[in-house]
């Protein structure tokens, strides 16, 4: 029998209808064409903690946040049963979502180990500019963690300002198509096994610049 795949879509705005949402349903749709099962997981409208760098994740090896008063805890328990993921978020000041990045930041952190290596991309959704920014500021992190970023025919760019007006953006939502088709052939290509063919990793050696 063969093994179901799935890809985890965060949607990191306040808005969960807004065109954010739009773009990441254009995505699942099309896994779902190829295939491949998708859980579609808002970040939601409430307060979310930045990491306060206390290091008790680690020390605890606990893979999760030591606070566990908002979402983060509750996406990262995902990660293990999802074999790549795709986060999408407005365009604020030229920047992510700052409750998304909270949530990113945390999560990797606390348990990178369920995420990393595996197939990841991200999405920027925005009214007129910023979004390359955006686009590049989320890919920060997959390339922190050994993590293949999927591509399409464009940036993963999606246009629109009142909810709705996303699915007026014919060529973005063509890219979001043409995204979730690079992600099934991907996962399907490596069998969802991030480890499969992957080069041995060499123990990391951290350091600054000050000696």
């Amino acid at each position: 029998m063969c093994k179901i795949m799935k890809v985890l879509l965060i949607n990191g705005s306040p808005r969960q209808e807004g065109n954010t949402a739009t773009a990441l349903a254009e995505v699942a749709k099309q896994l779902t064409k190829e295939g491949i099962e998708s859980e579609i997981v808002w970040i939601g409208n409430k307060p979310i903690r930045g990491c306060i760098a206390c290091g008790q994740c680690k020390e605890k090896g606990l893979c999760r946040c030591i606070f566990d008063d908002d979402i983060c805890n509750k996406i990262s328990e995902k990660f293990e049963e999802s074999n790549a993921l795709i986060i999408g978020s407005p365009v604020y000041y030229g920047q992510p979502n700052g409750a998304l990045l909270s949530v990113i930041q945390r999560a990797f952190y606390s348990n990178g180990i369920h995420i990393s290596g595996k197939p990841a991309a991200s999405i920027a959704v925005c009214r007129r500019g910023g979004a390359t920014a955006v686009f590049e500021s989320l890919n920060m992190p997959f390339q922190m963690m050994n993590m293949p970023i999927v591509t399409s025919q464009y940036w993963n760019i999606v246009y629109g300002r009142t909810a709705g007006e996303a699915s007026l953006d014919t060529e973005g939502l063509q890219t979001m198509r043409v995204l979730a088709r690079n992600m099934a052939w991907l996962l399907k290509s490596t069998k969802g096994e991030k480890a499969l063919g992957r080069p041995d990793d060499e123990a990391w050696e951290a350091m600054h610049f000050i000696r």
